[in-house]
C-alpha cells in the first residue's frame, strides 16, 4: 500500500514571546495559516517546553513533514527538540528570521523540503544588512 502524501506543518519555538509576534507578522504578511504551532517557553511557568513539544509531535503523522524554527543554536528550547532530530520527517532549523520562514512557508510542498530549507538560508543570509553602511555606500560617505 503506498503511503499518502502528508501535510507541510510547521512550529515556531522561541524563548518568550517572540513565536508570537513571528506569527503575527507572517498572519499580516501571507494570512493566517492552521498548519503553524508556536511555542512560547517560560512564559507560563505551568507548562513544561517537553510537555508543549510532546502535545504537537502527537498531531505529526508518519506521512506529516515538520519544519522547526528554533530562535537560539544551544539554546535550551532547540536542545528540547534535538530529541526529535532523528525523526525522518523533522526538520529543524536554529537562527532564524522573518525572511527565512516567509520563504520556506510559502514554498511549493512538491519541493523537497532539504533543498527549501537549504535555499532560503542563503537567502535569510542576505537580508541581514547592517543598513547604514549600505547607504553611505551608495552616497559615498563614510560612517566609519
Amino acid at each position: 500500500m503506498e503511503k499518502s502524501p502528508g501535510t507541510r506543518k510547521f512550529l515556531v519555538a522561541t524563548h518568550g514571546t517572540f513565536a508570537a509576534g513571528i506569527k503575527s507578522s507572517l498572519d499580516i504578511i501571507i494570512g493566517a495559516m492552521d498548519n503553524v504551532f508556536l511555542i512560547q517557553a517560560y512564559v507560563d511557568e505551568n507548562r513544561s517546553i517537553e510537555a508543549e513539544i510532546n502535545e504537537i509531535m502527537v498531531q505529526v503523522e508518519d506521512n506529516d513533514e515538520l519544519v522547526v524554527f528554533a530562535d537560539i543554536l544551544g539554546g535550551s528550547v532547540t536542545n528540547m527538540l534535538l530529541q526529535h532530530a532523528l525523526r525522518p520527517n523533522v526538520h529543524i532549523v536554529s537562527g532564524f528570521n522573518l525572511p527565512l520562514v516567509i520563504e520556506i512557508l510559502m514554498a511549493d510542498v512538491g519541493e523537497p523540503i532539504e533543498e527549501v530549507i537549504a535555499s532560503a538560508i542563503e537567502n535569510a543570509k542576505e537580508q541581514m544588512v547592517y543598513v547604514n553602511k549600505l547607504i553611505s555606500s551608495q552616497t559615498g560617505t563614510d560612517n566609519d
